[in-house]
């Protein structure tokens, strides 16, 4: 999954505070209230940390996170930044080496608290089912944030956006490396796998609202969209080109609002 979740910290620490404050507040709570200390959460494509960070105030303590990733860089990073639970104290973090790919139910075992953010859209079907089956076998709720569903608006609205937002959905749904990506129809393939379980599922708009106060993340993200879409659809070169100038005008002119949406996701027994 390599050439798939490949992200530099950078990036990661750029969309942070963004990523904080458009994840749901009200399934943080809910998942808060299906839970008591002291927790083992485990965090699944965890990257720099920064899920950590934003749901651990929200819950009880004593906690222990298990962070997750392929990436050993990003997990040194995630464990030394550590966070703190609803009381202010630190959590204790341990990391895993591994591909989420190949996580199996005894990886969760004794798990109280599930959670990802910005991954579920990565992944396979038969991937996905993995996951669910885990958590299920593991009895713990998961919440799980910011999946892409492919929808964006753009203001003030250009002909170019629905050609772009079209190509980016292919190239999230593309073939990689001989996996079917489920790109923005993960958040209801998650919903329906658990649903299939016998779970209770809660869903919830977490929408990334971007303009000028957000320049480099606003910029780095209409790059990689149009990018994307251009990989995905070659002809779109010369109009992609032209389309992104026109943007980032308007975004140094103070012109140009996004709304990327997302949903976020609390899964947990009946």
């Amino acid at each position: 999954m390599t050439d798939v979740i490949l992200v530099s910290a950078e990036w990661l620490t750029l969309r942070e505070q963004t990523d904080a404050r458009s994840r749901s507040r009200r399934l943080a709570e809910a998942a808060a209230r299906l839970v008591d200390g002291p927790l083992i959460v485990h965090d699944l494509g965890s990257g720099t940390g920064s899920m950590m960070r934003w749901l651990a105030p929200f819950l009880p303590g004593p906690q222990t996170w298990v962070l997750h990733d392929w990436n050993r860089d990003l997990l040194a990073r995630a464990a030394a930044s550590r966070g703190v639970d609803a009381e202010g104290a630190a959590v204790d973090v341990e990391t895993s080496v591994e591909h989420v790919e190949h996580l199996c139910p005894e990886d969760l075992a004794g798990a109280s608290l599930v959670t990802a953010s910005a991954l579920l859209d990565v992944l396979t079907r038969e991937e996905l089912d993995a996951v669910v089956e885990a958590c299920v076998a593991a009895g713990a709720p998961a919440l799980f944030s910011l999946s892409v569903v492919g929808r964006v608006r753009l203001e003030p609205a250009d002909p170019g956006d629905h050609v772009f937002q079209e190509a980016f959905n292919d190239h999230q749904r593309r073939l990689a490396d001989g996996r079917q990506l489920l790109g923005p129809d993960a958040a209801a393939t998650a919903a329906e796998s658990f649903r299939r379980a016998g779970w209770s599922v809660r869903l919830a708009d977490s929408p990334w609202r971007l303009g000028s106060a957000d320049p480099a993340l606003t910029a780095g993200w209409l790059e990689g969209w149009v990018a994307a879409a251009i990989e995905q659809r070659p002809a779109l070169l010369e109009w992609g080109d032209e389309y992104i100038l026109r943007r980032m005008r308007q975004l140094a002119r103070d012109e140009l609002r996004v709304v990327i949406h997302h949903a976020d996701l609390l899964a947990s027994p009946t």
